[in-house]
């Protein structure tokens, strides 16, 4: 099942999605369960909610039930958004670093989040902003010391990600900036919709896709994982209670901006696409922002 949420005349709502060679058909799910939460965090929330708009949806479709708006993230305003940093062996290869000997994890702040046609905004403070292709997990359930055996248990789905990266604030700073960095608003687009987990047979085995203004850049794996997505959760739910809604960037493949000669940076007008397997297309077009 794919869901994505949409502004319409009525207010934000969670809707079901038909993905035809990315062009996305919206179906109404409160047409059959007027009941169901408008956000997919509430959805996630509740008791039985994925199996309800798993009903409502298929009622939708098979009724033909669409309806139009304005495409938003997933989860426009997740409670966490947690990043995993060297996280693919390729990566680490390019950028000449060790591997970790444990997830190396930050955050960004919700403010961050945007969803797929929506555009990435560079602060004129900003020189160096860099592109991340990344798979997100998106919670389901609430967790804490979850194994790894039972982390998939605790995984509601996966969506495409985008961790923008100001580098000359992240690391060209005195002391460096990681947090304002990668947390500028718009810094962390996702969608343009969530697939629910039972649709992906291997999250950590799906080739994984940025392209710039037409030209592919990264193009890899998630085969090439330091460590797979259970091995973050369990490492993080260690530490804090996961929540339905929160949102994990897994990391990115090789071909970043920063370690390109010459380095290659996002710049007002760049159309960056983001392509996981499965998982449609996350676009964004780049704008300057004063």
């Amino acid at each position: 099942m794919k869901l994505a949420t949409i502004q319409t005349e009525k207010g934000i709502q969670v809707v079901s999605v038909i993905d035809r060679d990315n062009t996305l058909t919206y179906f109404d799910l409160l047409a059959f369960d007027e009941s169901l939460p408008r956000s997919l965090k509430g959805i996630l929330t509740i008791e039985g909610g994925l199996e309800r708009a798993r009903l409502a949806a298929e009622q939708a479709q098979q009724a033909d039930r669409q309806i139009t708006g304005t495409l938003l993230a997933p989860i426009p305003v997740p409670g966490k958004v947690l990043c995993i940093g060297l996280n693919y062996r390729d990566h680490a290869e390019e950028t000449g670093m060790p591997f970790p000997d444990e997830p190396v994890c930050f955050s960004k702040f919700s403010s961050s989040v945007t969803g797929s046609g929506q555009p990435i905004r560079i602060p004129s403070v900003a020189r160096e902003v860099d592109y991340e292709a990344e798979l997100v997990a998106v919670i389901g359930k609430s967790c804490r010391n979850v194994t790894q055996a039972d982390a998939p248990d605790y995984i509601a789905g996966y969506m495409n990600g985008h961790d923008v990266s100001a580098r000359d604030w992240q690391i060209g700073r005195p002391g460096g900036q990681w947090l304002l960095g990668k947390t500028a608003d718009t810094f962390a687009p996702t969608g343009p919709y969530l697939v629910t987990a039972d649709e992906i047979e291997n999250a950590n085995s799906l080739p994984i896709k940025l392209t710039l203004n037409g030209e592919v850049l990264q193009n890899s794996n998630t085969d090439k994982f330091i460590f797979t997505i259970e091995e973050v959760i369990a490492f993080v739910s260690q530490i804090l209670t996961l929540e339905p809604g929160d949102i994990i960037f897994t990391g990115t493949p090789p071909g970043v901006g920063m370690a390109r000669k010459p380095p290659v940076y996002l710049k007002p007008g760049d159309q960056a696409c983001i392509e996981i397997q499965g998982l449609g297309m996350l676009h964004n077009t780049v704008e300057a922002w004063d």
